[in-house]
């Protein structure tokens, strides 16, 4: 009877061992081994990030030894924020340069030679100029217009104009100085073009010479600029 008690007590306790395992599963091994170098050579290693390297990359290895990845510097706030300004800058830096790339290569497709480039400029430049001639032909006709009316003012001299008369006159007067100033505007289109055309031109021929697409450097004109974005 008493090896049948202590039979039972030692049962006992083996069951209560045995709940007590499987309430408590193994603890989970470690998720990668950190290594890195501090400046006086000494290598560092252990299962979680090292206190001793945040200012420096620690490398995440595999049981194997194999790297699985790195864990970058930890950065103070404003270390964080130098870093992400650098990097706005790079972005910004990178995408002019692709634009520019971009530009090289439209231009080059819409001038594939020096003779299509000589005629974009022609006819740019022969619709400014068609724009000028009908000013000019419209002052004239304003001239005829005007003699006329400067005729009847003979009548008047030393007394006020008649109304009709002189708003007639002032009428004329001002077309005229509207036509003016729309071939003053026109001539200075021509300049703007020209300039435009010739900027493009020494462009296109070092492209066409081997240059590659986004080496040359911004191109001063906003005009040529946006030609070769089309």
């Amino acid at each position: 009877m008493k090896w049948s008690a202590c039979s039972a007590v030692v049962l006992a306790l083996g069951c209560v061992a045995t709940a007590q395992a499987i309430a408590q599963p193994p603890s989970p091994g470690p998720s990668g081994i950190y290594s890195c170098t501090l400046p006086d050579g000494r290598r560092l290693t252990s299962d979680r990030p090292i206190a001793e390297c945040t200012s420096r990359e620690q490398r995440i290895l595999n049981a194997d030894g194999s790297q699985r990845a790195v864990l970058p510097p930890f950065l103070s706030p404003e270390e964080r924020a130098a870093q992400e300004a650098k990097e706005r800058r790079l972005a910004a830096e990178q995408a002019a340069k692709n634009d520019a790339i971009r530009r090289d290569r439209n231009l080059v497709l819409r001038f594939p030679n020096a003779q299509v480039h000589q005629q974009a400029r022609a006819a740019a430049l022969d619709d400014v100029k068609k724009g000028i001639e009908l000013s000019e032909r419209r002052i004239k006709e304003l001239a005829l217009e005007r003699k006329p009316l400067l005729d009847e003012t003979e009548f008047y001299k030393g007394k006020p104009l008649p109304p009709k008369l002189k708003l007639q006159l002032d009428r004329n007067e001002a077309a005229s100085t509207a036509q003016q100033q729309l071939i003053g505007n026109s001539r200075a289109e021509m300049v703007r073009i020209n300039a435009r055309y010739d900027e493009e031109l020494a462009r296109l021929k070092r492209l066409w010479g081997g240059a590659a697409p986004g080496s040359l450097g911004a191109m001063s004109t906003p005009e040529a600029a946006a030609s070769g974005s089309r």
